[in-house]
């Protein structure tokens, strides 16, 4: 169906086209009408007479001829851009298609010819095939409206958007969306039964290729500046290090619920002071100088202390800038890797970050918990219906020993080349508070520190290593007590922007048997593992994730 404005459109060229048509039976008309003007006076005049009207009438001949040419050549244009030639509704549009004013038909239904019209800049120039170069006044007064109304028309399409539209659209641009692809490959020189490396986060499979993880992440960060004090990250994960990062049912109730997602808070930025900044929902840990994106990391292979350490916690966090150089921070959490808590207790941190000096980051943080269960699941026994996994019978009574977390790094940016970080960490956790018949109080440590060194070769080439010592006494990460070391070192192809390839050596020790062999229940005091690592990510944030 028809709009009005093709209607009118419609109306207005079949006015035209019949005025076209009777310029052309007129110019006919009169073309006839001199031929035989020329003949009465050739026959009246004799042939002196004669040869001289034929010389006229043949120069008039061959100006009715050229304007009846001109005028079928408008009417063909207009034809096929009638048919060719959508409706537009903007002004702008209209005018492009009819660039002339509106008493051109009148002019030419008066006598003026085509190329009068076109000399005085009126016919529509594109029409005729011509460059659309103004002529004179008349021509420049029709291209500077032409002009006008283009611009009126591409400003009616921009303030097509709502006040509300243009918000969203603002809000949105602020918004990061990055994607990571992190995959590997490696070889266990024990070659294990059922090809399993040992005491590994993220690495857990020897001679598979393997996707560690893949990641989505959108974050829209606080921007004071503009008056935004709000923000919110959300981070996606799928692939093995799911089954690492997302606890297990001994520490987590229901760790499937919320595993893939690996972070998920909403941030609000307080104003009070210089800007307390708030965190609510689950996080990555802090805790410990190693992070989960391989990209923004040392090496491919992760430590025993980020193995051992928190992943995640769900809580309420707050960090308040002292100054350009400290700032403290504080949390309120469920407990270490615990989207739901086991028992009532409230884990908190309490920490700092320092800046010494403009090359040096140094981070302390000390963790206080308990992550004792006071509950099991059990099956439903009640006729009301509750989710799954949530019916439960209590522990009485419930160990209620604390864990204590010290932890310290500093990162120190020797040169634009150079750079060197060294971590510290102890841990104590006890069953039960206090020594009493059946409850023991004896206490598990978990204690060491890691050396880390990176040199930047080229923009394409690094090289960086890794050596660490954890003391297990209690069992507390490995299940026996024993002394743990490795050496890793690594070597960085940046093949593109945003595309890595890891190459990897590393060697773990014991002195105690613990690593898998090629024989069922007989374990080696070390292993050897060589693993390539494939890193992909875009999107527009930008340094580490």
């Amino acid at each position: 169906m028809r709009t009005c404005i093709e209607n009118k459109k419609c109306e207005s060229f079949g006015v035209m086209r019949w005025k076209y048509v009777a310029a052309i039976a007129l110019c006919v008309f009169a073309l006839e009408a001199g031929c035989a003007h020329g003949g009465w006076a050739q026959e009246r005049g004799g042939h002196a007479e004669g040869t001289a009207d034929n010389a006229e009438l043949q120069k008039r001949v061959e100006k009715l001829e050229m304007e009846v040419a001109e005028l079928k050549e408008m009417l063909r244009a207009n034809v096929g851009k009638a048919k060719s030639t959508e409706p537009d509704t903007s002004n702008g549009a209209v005018l492009r298609r009819a660039n002339y004013h509106s008493d051109d038909a009148a002019n030419l239904e008066a006598g003026e010819t085509g190329s009068e019209l076109r000399v005085a800049g009126k016919l529509p120039i594109e029409t005729l095939g011509k460059p659309a170069l103004p002529s004179n006044g008349a021509n420049a007064g029709n291209a500077e409206m032409v002009k006008t109304a283009q611009t009126a028309g591409n400003a009616s399409t921009v303030n097509f958007l709502s006040a509300a539209d243009r918000k969203v659209l603002d809000f949105l641009r602020e918004t990061t969306i990055n994607v990571g692809i992190d995959t590997y490959y490696a070889y266990n020189f024990n070659d294990p039964v059922g090809r399993v490396n040992l005491l590994r986060a993220y690495d857990v499979l020897s001679n598979n290729i393997s996707l560690n993880q893949a990641s989505l992440i959108l974050e829209l960060a606080p921007n004071v500046s503009e008056g935004r004090r709000f923000g919110g990250r959300l981070d996606l994960q799928y692939g093995q290090a799911t089954d690492t990062l997302q606890g297990n049912p001994l520490n987590e109730p229901r760790p499937d619920i919320y595993r893939n997602v690996f972070q998920a808070y909403g941030t609000y930025v307080t104003p009070l002071g210089k800007g307390l900044t708030v965190d609510v929902g689950k996080w990555s840990s802090s805790i410990g100088i190693e992070g989960n994106y391989t990209k923004d990391q040392v090496n491919y292979s992760r430590s025993y202390y980020f193995n051992y350490l928190p992943f995640y916690h769900m809580g309420v966090r707050a960090t308040y800038p002292v100054n350009d150089r400290f700032a403290i921070n504080y949390w309120l959490v469920n407990g270490t890797n615990q989207a739901e808590a086991t028992n009532g207790y409230k884990d908190e941190l309490f920490g700092f970050t320092a800046k010494p000096a403009k090359s040096v980051t140094w981070v302390v943080n000390y963790y206080l918990g308990q992550e004792h269960p006071d509950r099991i699941e059990v099956t439903p026994t009640s006729p009301i219906p509750v989710q799954p996994g949530l019916s439960f019978q209590a522990i009485t009574p419930a160990p209620n020993g604390k864990l204590h977390i010290f932890d310290s790094y500093v990162t120190w940016v020797a040169t634009p080349k150079w750079s060197f970080s060294l971590e510290g960490d102890y841990v104590i956790e006890r069953l039960w508070k206090n020594q009493a018949p059946g409850e023991s109080a004896a206490p598990s440590h978990v204690a060491g520190g890691a050396g880390y060194a990176r040199y930047q070769l080229s923009k394409k080439f690094a090289v960086g290593g890794r050596g660490e010592y954890l003391s297990d006494r209690g069992g507390l990460f490995s299940g026996k007590t024993q002394a743990l070391k490795e050496v890793t070192a690594t070597l960085d192809y940046n093949v593109a922007d945003g595309f890595l390839m890891r190459y990897e050596w590393r060697r773990d020790f014991s002195n105690q048997p613990t690593f898998l062999t090629d024989v069922q229940g007989v374990l080696s005091k070390e292993q050897s593992t060589a693993t390539v690592g494939v890193i992909w990510w875009w999107g527009r944030k930008e340094g580490a994730w």
